[in-house]
């Protein structure tokens, strides 16, 4: 689940099939009873329809952990975070930085770095394109240490400086459960 959309989805689902919720987070649904095989697979297959896996494999599980710590870290922070992102997933997820890394390489093809510099880079455009705060203070917001190091990272993912993105009409973005996600 990468939003609060898909949230209310899962939620909606599962009362369907009349199963009790403890927590419906990002990334993972504690119920209260025993699933049954049918009730699962009903599960599963109106998840399916809503454009949501339900997710079996351990490893599988934890790269969804992965990218949803990203996610909350980057598009719905509480606050700003002042530590390495690595010490912070480390941390939140219980796992050593060095064996999380080389799961999400191998089973993505891409970096855990790569995965949060495409997530911030689309919520850089967010917050450029809200028109709300100067490139000075997004690049704070986003934790950067400076407008040159948020500007150079954006022209390199993007082709553009943050400024020629401001002024284009047609401001493409990518949708968040698609960044990451081979096409």
């Amino acid at each position: 689940m990468v939003s609060n959309r898909c949230k209310i989805a899962v939620k909606t689902e599962l009362r369907k099939l009349g199963l009790h919720f403890v927590v419906v987070d990002l990334g993972e649904v504690e119920i209260m009873e025993d699933i049954s095989m049918a009730q699962r697979e009903q599960l599963k297959k109106a998840l399916s329809e809503s454009g949501i896996e339900l997710m079996d494999d351990k490893k599988a599980v934890l790269i969804g952990k992965i990218k949803n710590t990203v996610i909350e870290m980057v598009h719905y922070p509480g606050e700003i975070i002042k530590k390495k992102f690595s010490v912070h997933i480390s941390e939140k997820l219980n796992y050593d930085y060095t064996y999380l890394s080389n799961l999400f390489s191998e089973v993505q093809g891409m970096t855990i770095a790569q995965f949060i510099i495409s997530h911030k880079i689309e919520r850089i455009k967010e917050l450029i394109i809200y028109d709300e705060l100067s490139i000075t203070e997004i690049a704070y917001k986003m934790n950067y240490s400076s407008v040159a190091h948020l500007s150079n990272q954006f022209k390199k993912e993007t082709g553009l400086t943050p400024s020629h993105f401001k002024n284009l009409k047609d401001k493409q973005r990518t949708p968040i459960e698609d960044i990451g996600n081979p096409i």
